[in-house]
């Protein structure tokens, strides 16, 4: 792969370059510190060439992956199989801007493979079947999407219309109609010298309900785990949210993205949680939200949506028991699973098969589509709690 030819050096800063553009910490410095450790390596040697490399740029562990995907898509050969903004042989894309991407895989040469394969026929058209290049992005699932398409998706979902279903509540305000106001009927009689003019009514306030999302970003979600928070943080620019992430433990990111830049909200949340793609204990991140949050989130009729596939290592008894006590104290329990949109898909895991009969819905969350179908579900909940078996 790499030895001591004289066109290394050149290529390192290259390596380094790109590094720089996906937001690593790439400059002369630890280029000369690169350069220095491959010194002391066996250059025939791949892991000896990726660890010395690794160690050099890397200093935080959420760096890694941003890392290995730049070291696949730059000292592996061309990939046959490889898009724009996708890295070879991985699912995670690397974290740039889509032009600068393209620019990247034209210099690297993987983008003449892609043009062979749409002339093959192999490439989906812009339109087809009738539907516009925008309909088939709604159906497209997010796990095949390069990263061009993920942007496009962002701004999908940052346009979307979403509007949770209002509740009433216990206070009063002025009404034309509605039950009598006999207080402020009085208190303007008094003032009309005790003549009664006419009568005044009020009616309950109506607010929006609140909504909890706890997503899943276990290994198992991983593919997914991007494009649901920018969904999380899509609903939180708008609604009155609180979002929560779990893996092995669970992670209040309420605050973060409520921040109006998407890319500093993901970056905050990429260095507060620090299980990301780890394993996955559902009814231990249910129970402690549970035990700290619930009474603090869960009031004035709450809407809770979980994001997960239901792959679960925890025990099932324990996440069975934690959600019947979660939907007991919400308006109504959601269950998001983008695995339910594969085709042949049936929820026969352990973790599915214990948290089905206490949700009130079960939905699929593997591309825009689907999660058009879930806003228009909670623009339409009843004013009154769903009647439970």
């Amino acid at each position: 792969m790499a030895d001591s030819r004289p066109d290394l050096l050149p290529r390192l800063a290259g390596f380094a370059r790109l590094l720089h553009d996906a937001g690593l910490d790439a400059g002369p410095g630890r280029l000369t510190d690169a350069t220095r450790a491959l010194g002391q390596l066996d250059l025939r040697n791949q892991a000896d060439f990726r660890n010395g490399l690794r160690a050099v740029f890397v200093s935080r562990k959420e760096e890694l992956p941003v890392f290995e995907a730049a070291f696949d898509i730059f000292w592996a050969p061309p990939d046959p199989r490889a898009v724009a903004g996708q890295v070879p042989g991985r699912s995670r894309p690397l974290p740039m801007d889509p032009q600068r991407a393209k620019a990247w895989l034209d210099a690297l040469g993987l983008n003449r493979s892609q043009m062979k394969r749409e002339q093959e026929g192999e490439g989906v058209p812009p339109t087809s079947s009738g539907y516009s290049a925008e309909e088939l992005l709604r159906r497209k699932d997010f796990e095949d999407m390069s990263w061009e398409e993920t942007e496009q998706v962002r701004r999908l979902l940052q346009q979307a219309p979403w509007r949770i279903a209002e509740r009433r509540t216990r206070r009063l305000r002025p009404a034309k109609s509605g039950r009598i106001d006999l207080r402020r009927t009085a208190q303007q009689s008094i003032r009309s010298s005790g003549e009664l003019v006419r009568l005044l009514h009020r009616q309950q306030r109506v607010r929006r309900r609140p909504l909890v999302l706890l997503c899943d970003v276990s290994g198992s979600m991983e593919r997914y785990s991007r494009l649901l928070l920018i969904f999380a943080h899509a609903i939180a620019r708008r609604e009155d949210v609180e979002t929560f992430v779990f893996s092995t433990r669970l992670t209040r990111i309420t605050r973060l993205l409520r921040q109006r830049d998407l890319d500093r909200a993901l970056a905050g949340v990429g260095k507060s949680v620090h299980d990301f793609s780890g394993g996955t204990r559902i009814g231990q991140a249910i129970a402690e939200f549970n035990r700290k949050w619930a009474r603090r989130v869960l009031g004035h009729g709450a809407v809770v949506i979980v994001v997960s596939d239901g792959w679960d290592r925890g025990d099932p008894q324990q996440l069975e028991h934690e959600l019947e006590r979660l939907r007991r104290s919400s308006h109504r329990l959601i269950w998001l699973n983008p695995l339910l949109g594969s085709k042949g898909y049936e929820p026969l895991t352990r973790g599915m098969a214990a948290a089905l009969p206490h949700t009130d819905d079960f939905l699929a969350a593997h591309n825009v589509q689907a999660l058009d179908e879930l806003g228009r579900l909670l623009a339409g909940l009843d004013k009154r709690r769903p009647a439970r078996k």
